[in-house]
């Protein structure tokens, strides 16, 4: 019987979705953080659930090749896999994409997936910082404790030194004066707004030294504003074409700067030449004005946040071709369309919860020959392809890429083409 506190030797067999490893007691789950696979490690017992007990590592055994330095604190935002050698990483999110479609949506995929590498440092554009008793942080895994935001090397030194002047200027106001802080910058760096939450408003006073902070473009609080609340990203397609699109601080975006070219050129790579494009989840219109400048596609781009829908009106009236439409996505597909043509390719970009029952098989009534599903979640990714492979669809191509370097997520493509031939 596992109780809490308990110190066990364990042989580490593979790894979990959220970060920890798979290792086994006396034939029992139990999930080890801290731990690369193969390694034999003594972790003590955190927590104990029906059928499963979660552990740390507090002291390697036998030690994997892949096991690397480091002086991060493993629970702060974004560093569970910081101890792992990072070409080890890759291969380990190759390993639980697999996982996942063979135990969760039961489609064994017969290659490994390939995950596409990101520089480990400096590359996350948009960051919820949190403040507490006049000091700004990460949150630590499972609790409201904060850490420094600077070891985990996600943010710039420039965003790092901008953080701190700000941290400097909200001290005297008191605790609660500002909790949260939401901050987004351009892949160039060039522009970087933050949006503060917080119990009381903000002076005018108080918004004009914000706004002055050197490195700052904007700065929201509320209803005021001082400088441009919005960031702007010029993307290549390709040698010749270039989309550009602004985005709110509180919009969605995708997170690494890195990558983002990489991601949305897979994307835009499997639209045809001129196609009829439904994206949704559509965001600012990143995969929306990408498909259509790059492509030639018309597009139809559907967003039912407010804030992200606003910017997509806004980039799309640069365009013939893309259409905006602010809604959500089930009222959206459950839209009469038996006098509409098929789009060619449908893209879904849901948030980590994946795509609700509704907004999944109104999808699929669409009746799109091809599918594109970005996820962010490799569980509720494997779920929704069980579902749209039983609709009569077939898994023709997946590419992972590393938007989250050291931490356990990672963002996957997946092209689905129907298989039935009244398509």
């Amino acid at each position: 019987m596992l109780s809490v506190g308990d110190t066990l030797s364990m042989t580490v067999e593979k790894p979990a979705v959220g970060g920890a490893m798979i290792a086994r007691h006396d034939g029992r789950i139990v999930l080890v953080t801290g731990a690369i696979p193969g390694e034999r490690v003594r972790a003590r017992i955190l927590r104990v659930a029906k059928g499963v007990a979660h552990a740390n590592t507090v002291e390697v055994l036998e030690r994997s090749v892949d096991r690397r330095e480091t002086s991060a604190d493993p629970l702060c935002g974004g560093c569970l896999y910081a101890h792992v050698a990072y070409p080890r990483q890759l291969e380990i999110k190759s390993l639980v994409i697999r996982d996942a479609f063979a135990r969760i949506a039961r489609l064994p995929l017969g290659n490994a997936v390939g995950v596409a590498p990101s520089p480990e440092e400096g590359y996350r554009m948009r960051a919820r910082v949190h403040v507490r008793d006049g000091r700004l942080g990460f949150f630590r895994e499972g609790t409201h404790d904060l850490c420094d935001a600077a070891q985990t090397r996600q943010l710039l030194p420039a965003t790092l030194d901008v953080l701190a002047r700000l941290s400097n200027l909200l001290r005297p106001l008191g605790g609660d004066a500002v909790h949260e802080i939401e901050l987004s910058e351009n892949a160039a760096a060039s522009h970087r707004v933050v949006h503060l939450e917080g119990g009381v408003p903000l002076t005018a006073r108080t918004m004009d030294q914000l706004g002055e902070i050197d490195g700052l473009t904007g700065v929201a609080a509320g209803a005021g504003t001082r400088g441009d609340p919005y960031v702007t990203d010029v993307l290549a397609i390709d040698d010749l074409v270039t989309v550009s699109l602004r985005r709110h601080v509180l919009a969605f975006f995708q997170g690494n700067r890195f990558l983002l070219r990489e991601l949305v050129a897979h994307v835009v790579s499997q639209v045809p030449q001129n196609a009829d494009v439904i994206d949704l989840y559509a965001g600012a219109g990143l995969f929306a004005l990408a498909a259509a400048a790059g492509r030639g596609a018309r597009v139809t781009a559907v967003e039912g946040d407010p804030v992200s829908a606003a910017d997509l009106r806004a980039n799309c009236a640069g365009t013939s071709t893309a259409t905006a439409m602010h809604a959500p996505v089930e009222d959206f597909v459950a839209r009469d369309r038996t006098a509409s043509r098929a789009p060619d390719v449908v893209i879904v970009d849901p948030p980590r919860t994946g795509m609700s029952r509704d907004a999944l098989e109104g999808t699929l009534r669409l009746r799109a020959p091809r599918l594109v599903y970005v996820s962010c979640d490799v569980a509720t990714l494997a779920r929704d392809a069980r579902r749209i492979v039983d609709a009569g669809y077939a898994v023709d191509r997946i590419q992972a890429f590393d938007l989250f370097p050291n931490t356990p997520h990672v963002e996957v493509a997946t092209t689905f083409k129907s298989e039935d031939p009244r398509v």
